[in-house]
Parts: structure tokens; sequence; C-alpha cells
């Protein structure tokens, strides 16, 4: 049996990425091995944040009772979670879509086999992260058009990261690719003008919808 400290777990929508706007199960896991400057989550990541202990066996059941057929594993960081691989496997093979929010700092080629294939969907932590030299670029060496990368832009500098690193890695033609704007840092508006200059086909806006519905500041949703 496995066991998890998780922060929290709930259903709502997927408030932005490939399945934005559709149903899904949330399961938010203690720590994290980052630390970026526009963090939303820091209630997760600490050692002594608030959690329980739960087994697969347990997120499983929950899960399968929600009768939500889309599940996202998110935290702080899923993929520092020991035995992460075994909960993948098991909602997996109960016909449970699972998508993995990963911080982009880890190697996601030990979380899947020839059977076992979550979608990942990885940031990409700009300069104003603080965290951009942690970025694992070997990562899109595995990516498919299940995946994909988020490019968080708080302004300028990390636009121009962000169009720097997906013709260098041909991403658009691997995978999804969304810029997301950091909320009450750079407009939307001023995203897509950079998008317009710099003829970016193929690379969508996205912003978080869950805060234009709820408080920007509301857990559990």
């Amino acid at each position: 049996m496995a066991l998890f400290n998780v922060v929290e777990k709930f259903i709502s929508i997927n408030g932005e990425g490939r399945k934005a706007g559709e149903l899904a199960v949330f399961i938010r896991f203690k720590g994290c091995n980052l630390r970026c400057v526009y963090c939303d989550t820091l209630y997760a990541l600490t050692s002594d944040a608030e959690s329980e202990g739960l087994s697969d066996d347990e997120i499983l059941d929950y899960v399968l009772k929600s009768k939500i057929k889309n599940v996202t594993l998110t935290g702080g960081e899923p993929l520092i979670q020991k035995d992460v691989f075994i909960l993948i496997k098991r909602l997996i093979e109960n016909n449970i879509s699972v998508e993995i929010e990963t911080n982009g700092s880890i190697l996601i080629k030990d979380f899947f086999n020839e059977t076992i294939r979550p979608s990942f969907t990885l940031d990409y932590k700009t300069p104003d992260s603080g965290v951009c030299e942690y970025m694992c670029m070997d990562n899109y060496n595995y990516l498919n058009k299940d995946d994909t990368v988020k490019f968080v832009c708080s302004g300028i500098t990390d636009l121009q990261k962000t169009k720097e690193i997906i013709k260098e890695y041909d991403l658009t033609n691997k995978c999804n690719v969304y810029i997301s704007t950091v909320f009450g840092k750079l407009l939307p508006k001023d995203a897509v003008q950079f998008m317009i200059d710099n003829c970016m086909n193929d690379v969508k806006l996205q912003l978080q919808m869950h805060k234009y519905i709820w408080d920007k500041d509301k857990r559990g949703v």
C-alpha cells in the first residue's frame, strides 16, 4: 500500500490547460522542490503544511465514487511523491484520465511506460519566476500531443524567453503550448499583442479560469 500526504482533494473544473472547463477531481500533494516568486499554493509547499495521509486505495475510492473521469494530480509537486507511479497506474487501470501538473524540473520519463501513460502539463519557469535554471530540458524529448508545456509570464522578458524556448525545442510540433499570464502582473491583452507581433501560430493564450469564477485566493476550486 502506498501512502500520500494530501493537502486537499476536491471536484471542480480544470481552470487551465488542455481540458480547461472540464470537470476534474483534484488531488493536491504536500511538498515542492521549487519556490517560484508567484506561487499561488504556498500553503501546500512546506513540510509542516496541513495535510492528511491517504492511501492509494482511499484516493482511488474517492475518485471512483465521484464518477468524474478526469483526475489532476497537482501540488506542490506531484512527481516528488514517493510511489506516485503506483497511484497513476491504479487510476489509469480504472479508466481514469490522469493529468499531472508538474513544475518542469523533474524528468518525466520515469513516470510512465508502454501501457501506463498519463498526460503531463509541464511548466516552463520563465526568468521572473526566480527558478528558471532548474528546468529539466530533457523532458522535451518525451512529449506527445496529449501533453502541454505552459509558460507562465509576468512581463516582456518572460514572453521573449517563451518565444525562444518554443522555437529552440520545436514545441508546437510536439505538444500543446500555452502562455499563461501571472494574475495581476501581465495584462492578457499585452500577451496577445506579443503573440500577434511575433506571429506565434499554434500557441494558445490561457487565463486561469478559476480565478475569474471565484475569488483569486479561494482554495478548493
